[in-house]
C-alpha cells in the first residue's frame, strides 16, 4: 500500500443529529481513509483545519451492510469514522459552522 497523504485521510464529515449535538462539546465526526491510524487522522485535522489541536481520536470500523438486488446478495463497502475532541482553546472547525 502507497503511504495516505494528510489530504486523503478524511474524506467527508458526517451529518446527523447526534454528531451535531456533539459538536457543542468540540467533538467532530468524519468518515475517514479505511487503513489511516489515530496519529494520521490528528495530523490530517490539525493540517486541514488552521488553528485546531485534537485532543484526542476515537475510531470504529463499520462493517457494509448486506444489499439485495433480486436474487444476487452483495455487501457495501467497509466504512471507518472517527470522532475527533479538540482542545479547549482549539479553533471551531468551519466547515459546520453554517449547518
Amino acid at each position: 500500500m502507497a503511504a495516505i497523504q494528510y489530504y486523503d485521510v478524511i474524506l467527508k464529515p458526517v451529518v446527523t443529529e447526534k454528531s451535531m449535538n456533539a459538536m457543542g462539546e468540540k467533538k467532530y465526526t468524519f468518515l475517514v481513509h479505511p487503513e489511516a491510524n489515530k496519529t494520521q487522522i490528528k495530523e490530517a485535522v490539525e493540517k486541514m483545519f488552521e488553528g485546531t489541536k485534537v485532543a484526542k481520536v476515537n475510531t470504529m470500523n463499520l462493517d457494509g451492510k448486506k444489499r439485495r438486488r433480486g436474487a444476487v446478495v452483495g455487501k457495501t463497502a467497509k466504512t471507518k469514522k472517527a470522532i475527533v475532541q479538540l482542545t479547549e482553546d482549539s479553533k471551531d472547525i468551519e466547515i459546520f459552522s453554517g449547518l
